[in-house]
């Protein structure tokens, strides 16, 4: 999203609007508020008594210096810090393999830069099958910690302009765009403090990792160009991790705030802040066919989700091809939302499936033991009075239930809120209604618009 239209505080609208829903005082309204309510003491936390290596820094914004950065991570192993001062720049001009890592810490100050050389990082980036991924580099191993107040900066503005208008889904997309940063058979691992900014495509994908940590970073992408805005720039994403947490969060991107894939159990989201997002996300999963997925025991709780396009949020795979698994014991707690479009929402036809596919091929992904609790807010109006929708697949030998509202009080600004929900086994908890009776049919023709809230200060 571009800075002239983030982080949304009902402070700053309209008394209608305000008189709805009043955030928690002291709720930050920028980065530096995040900082101020969340402050970053990691390096106070880790004194210097470590051995310390140096390298030299950029002398320009295309002096690549990742052979001396690989250098420098090869001679702190095994014990040492490599330290990135404040106020320096390290350029990174070509793919680092950093998967040899143990017992490693980097000191992160300054900023790290990739270059926007699109045709060469196209050519030469690492890859992962998963949904045609590229890569700048890699990191694996065990006990690796980066912290500080530092940049890792993906430079995405090149990329955003020249995928413009693309999808990543598209089976015929041939524009590839590099994460920002890639993590593979890694064991504890802690990022925290770091201001991970613009990246081309997502902005982490963790792969077979167990005992991974983010904690205190901020994650922004923002463009310059309004006809070339961020696009999949998601925080989080992953496949077969174990044991994930995430703490104090502020993100401002174009797509998922939060969104493990296949096979991640044992989650817990704790502080997040997230502005013009796709939503707290489970999934996307059962893309790929005959292969199993899965996500279990995941705890998501104190966010705020605001001018997004939904709040909590799952999503399974529909289609002659798919894979099947299961969503399991998911609890999405004290969510205070402003201006999205569902509050909960719940898509077993992913992605772009039209309704007879969908029908005719349904998810074969089980559902259940799903709660969102203690949501507050209110939604953009987009689909009227509708401020949840939970559909199920229609597929007799899919499981959807259990899966529950308790204190959800979300409002929609163009009347009184319906809860449209299809296919659940069991009690919700509150009341709702199919998506094809004549009281959704009529809340989602009652349309109306909320306007963007804007931060002040902007940053």
């Amino acid at each position: 999203m571009r800075s002239s239209t983030v982080f949304a505080l009902l402070s700053a609208m309209t008394g209608v609007i305000a008189s709805q829903f009043e955030l928690p005082a002291n709720v930050p309204r920028s980065i530096e508020e995040f900082r101020q309510k969340h402050p970053y003491e990691g390096k106070w936390k880790y004194p210097h008594k470590r051995p310390i290596v140096k390298i030299r820094s950029s002398r320009n914004d295309t002096d690549d210096v990742a052979d001396e950065f690989k250098a420098g991570l090869k001679k702190a192993n095994h014990g040492g810090t490599l330290y990135l001062p404040k106020d320096e720049l390290f350029v990174i001009g070509k793919p680092l393999d950093l998967t040899f890592l143990n017992d490693v810490q980097v000191h992160w100050d300054g900023e790290v830069r990739f270059t926007n050389d699109t045709p060469y990082w196209q050519a030469n980036a690492f890859t992962h099958p998963f949904q045609n991924s590229i890569m700048f580099w890699k990191w694996g191993g065990k006990d690796i910690k980066i912290y500080g107040e530092g940049v890792l900066n993906g430079n995405g503005q090149r990329w955003w302009n020249e995928f413009a208008g693309g999808e990543i889904l598209d089976p015929d997309n041939q524009y590839l765009r590099p994460i920002l940063f890639y993590a593979e058979n890694a064991t504890n691992f802690e990022m925290e403090g770091i201001h991970e900014k613009d990246s081309p495509c997502w902005t982490n994908f963790i792969v077979t990792s167990k005992g991974i940590t983010f904690s205190d970073v901020v994650v922004t992408a923002e463009s310059n160009n309004a006809s070339a805005l961020p696009k999949n720039t998601d925080f989080f994403d992953s496949l077969n991790i174990e044991d994930l947490t995430v703490k104090r969060t502020w993100v401002n991107i174009g797509d998922d705030c939060f969104s493990p894939k296949s096979n991640a159990t044992n989650i817990h989201v704790d502080t997040m802040y997230c502005n013009g997002t796709h939503g707290q996300s489970m999934g996307s999963l059962g893309q790929y066919a005959g292969e199993k997925s899965f996500i279990q025991d995941v705890v998501i709780e104190n966010v705020w989700m605001l001018n997004g396009q939904h709040g909590a949020r799952l999503k399974t795979w529909a289609g002659p091809d798919v894979g099947y698994g299961f969503i399991d014991n998911v609890t999405f707690r004290n969510f205070y939302q402003a201006n999205n479009e569902y509050a909960a929402f719940l898509d077993s036809c992913y992605f772009n499936i039209d309704a007879e596919t969908c029908a005719q091929y349904p998810s074969m992904m089980n559902i259940s033991n799903i709660v969102f609790e203690n949501f507050s807010g209110y939604t953009s109006g987009k689909y009227g009075l509708a401020v949840a929708k939970l559909t199920c697949s229609t597929n007799p030998d899919a499981v959807c239930e259990n899966i529950t509202f308790k204190n959800f009080t979300i409002t929609s600004p163009c009347g009184d809120p319906v809860v449209i929900c299809d296919g659940i086994k069991g009690d919700i908890g509150m009341d709702c209604v199919s998506a094809d009776s004549t009281e959704a049919v009529a809340a989602l023709s009652k349309t109306c618009s909320v306007p963007l809230a804007t931060v002040s200060p902007s940053f």
